[in-house]
């Protein structure tokens, strides 16, 4: 009986505890689409805003706030070294730069937005990506690539990080 009232209250609180508090999944997806007028991959990566707060302050040591204007530039400056760090991408064998554009808070997550150098479209695509995965055992990244149309999708679970895909 008492098994039965403890299942009961933990169920209760979590059905009740805010979302930006508490959230039972670690998750983020990014993006690479190729632009071919542009001749670039345009990469957006969204993760949950208190889960990427947590991951600057664990990797950095410093503490900033999304919602908060006044850490904006010193955001900006840790995600570009976060992304460099966390994020490669190939194309036909050949590693690509990856420019970091900038940031926007949606709601309880964070869009980040970066751009490969000009490449020809590719036929072999290869990522890696493990962000979040120095604060997350558990964490889920979900990997799009398009390139002409084509949609390829595939969830890389911790500690997996790379993806290969043909076009």
């Amino acid at each position: 009986m008492l098994k039965k009232i403890l299942f009961l209250f933990s169920i209760c609180l979590f059905l009740w505890s805010p979302a930006k508090e508490v959230h039972p999944y670690h998750v983020g997806s990014v993006e690479f689409n190729y632009n071919s007028k542009s001749k670039t991959f345009e990469i957006t990566g969204k993760f949950f805003l208190d889960d990427l707060e947590n991951a600057l302050k664990e990797k950095y040591g410093t503490v900033v706030h999304f919602n908060d204007p006044k850490y904006q530039a010193q955001i900006n400056d840790l995600l570009k070294q976060y992304c460099n760090e966390y994020l490669k991408l190939k194309a036909d064998n050949k590693f690509l730069k990856i420019s970091y554009v900038g940031f926007e808070e949606d709601s309880e997550a964070v869009n980040i937005f970066l751009e490969s150098e000009v490449v020809n479209p590719p036929k072999k695509v290869e990522t890696a990506v493990s962000l979040l995965y120095n604060l997350y055992d558990d964490q889920m990244n979900i990997i799009h690539i398009i390139v002409n149309g084509k949609r390829q999708s595939e969830k890389l679970n911790y500690p997996n990080r790379y993806l290969y895909k043909t076009f």
